[in-house]
């Protein structure tokens, strides 16, 4: 497997080429980034801005936004069929194909949008379930009700963002990120707390907010794309098609196994946060602070992995799965490179982090240790996730959505909740539960397990594409 990578430090020309590599893949890879950076911070100014109109708010802009993360994750999961698929029609040249395909996949946008909406506020019926108080339970069914609105939109945005990073024009997205911070900072303190002579609204300004900043992320892109030359030979908006449940039906037998994926992902990490939630805001806390900073490092190797997704696709599309393979093990390497980096500063500097979020000394206590932890999380977390979007480059996602919930489902949350919560009823359990870094051990377990299996395929999948004559020497 790593055959091919090592001499590249023992001849020029081979460090050349490496370099060459890197450097083609980070400044696609790093306005992705800012971008990613800039999407976190919006989700700090609602929690945030929430906080400070009263806990109450707080509380139930954080049941809201349970539910808005998941159905978004996935809907964004689905609409990454986009990617490779234009890609590899970008490095075969076959420009011409390329509207056509992006049409199809913004129908398919506005039905899994909808379909979205409705499941959105379905869940609203979660909350009548749940003991909450009556301002809580209002807040968070009005949040799900308003950002529910915004699924169509946010789902045509993420085709014309997988549109526009398969055609290395990723500077736009970065430019707008951060446009929609400004706007969404804006909206958040007018209607938050009802300044300018705008209603008071609390925790729904956040959902409103929300609204605000995907529609806007939407138009301007949009606006960008017809006034960027870099958009006019496959520009999708000419004229109109109707829907061809052909095409549609293709982009979701690959893009649904990338939602089920996410969805896997996301629901195993909410159903962690609330199994730790028995124990103590304390342990809650910590839980919440490693995971907010392990979220905010993940950004880099997930840019990593959407650029490495665009160039795997454009090799593959031009016929070129040498250098498809050369290419995916060269962003695998370079991601596991950073996350080793980041893992080592992490560790050491873990009580300044902790320090960074709270003043509680047992809180700073607890989420330095599993910072610990954390740092053991971004190898496995940095190498799985690259690993995935180079397999996906070569449009392949079923594979990888049975290892990520095996990873998950068979091997992470089962021990979990032996090591966490060591229920009585097991035949073999801890001495006393090991609470929130109990489910940390298990996430890195699940990751690894993850992080294996994905690298294993890609070995495969890599393999399967050479030349018969080339392939039958490895």
């Amino acid at each position: 497997m790593l055959r091919p990578l090592s001499h590249l430090f023992h001849y020029p020309a081979a460090r050349s080429r490496l370099g060459t590599e890197i450097t083609g893949l980070w400044q696609l890879a790093w306005p992705i980034l800012v971008g990613q950076l800039a999407y976190v911070g919006m989700a700090v100014v609602d929690v945030a801005m929430a906080g400070h109109a009263s806990a109450q708010d707080l509380a139930g802009v954080s049941l809201g936004v349970s539910i808005w993360n998941m159905l978004m994750l996935t809907i964004m999961g689905i609409m990454m069929a986009i990617n490779p698929i234009v890609a590899h029609h970008v490095g075969a040249k076959e420009f011409h194909v390329v509207p056509h395909m992006v049409r199809q996949a913004l129908w398919q946008a506005l039905m899994v949008g909808f379909i979205g909406t409705l499941l959105a506020n379905l869940a609203v019926l979660l909350f009548e379930q749940m003991q909450l108080e009556p301002h809580v339970h209002d807040i968070a069914k009005n949040f799900v009700r308003v950002t529910s609105l915004a699924l169509p939109m946010f789902a045509c945005y993420r085709v014309l963002y997988g549109y526009s990073t398969s055609l290395n024009q990723t500077k736009p997205l970065m430019v707008i990120s951060l446009l929609s911070l400004g706007i969404n900072i804006m909206v958040n303190w007018l209607l938050v707390f009802g300044h300018a002579g705008f209603p008071r609204l609390g925790g729904v300004g956040c959902a409103w907010a929300t609204l605000a900043t995907v529609m806007f992320n939407l138009l301007a892109l949009i606006w960008w794309m017809r006034r960027s030359s870099a958009f006019q030979a496959t520009w999708p908006f000419a004229h109109g098609e109707a829907p061809q449940w052909e095409s549609i039906r293709n982009l979701l037998k690959l893009g649904l196994p990338i939602g089920v994926t996410y969805f896997a992902e996301t629901s195993a990490f909410s159903l962690v946060a609330l199994l730790i939630a028995k124990f103590g805001s304390t342990q809650m806390a910590a839980h919440q602070i490693a995971l907010n900073f392990s979220s905010l490092v993940f950004m880099v190797p997930l840019s990593l992995g959407l650029a490495l997704l665009t160039r795997v696709g454009h090799s593959l599309g031009a016929g070129n799965p040498v250098l498809a393979r050369y290419q995916a093990w060269v962003g695998v390497g370079l991601g596991l490179g950073l996350a080793i980096m980041s893992a080592t500063l992490m560790a050491l500097y873990r009580h300044d982090i902790a320090g960074a979020y709270t003043t509680d000394q047992a809180v700073i206590t607890l989420t330095a240790q599993i910072l610990l932890l954390a740092a053991l999380f971004q190898l496995s977390d940095a190498t799985q996730v690259i690993t995935s979007c180079a397999i996906r480059g070569y449009k392949v996602t079923r594979a990888p959505m049975i290892i990520h919930m095996t990873a998950f489902w068979v091997c992470a949350l089962p021990l979990g909740i032996t090591l966490g919560l060591a229920p009585e009823w097991m035949p073999w359990k801890p001495a006393q539960p090991m609470a929130a870094q109990g489910f940390w051990i298990s996430l890195i377990v699940g990751l690894t397990v993850a992080a294996l299996g994905l690298v294993t395929l890609l070995r495969k999948v890599a393999r399967s594409h050479l030349p018969a004559t080339r392939s039958a020497h490895r």
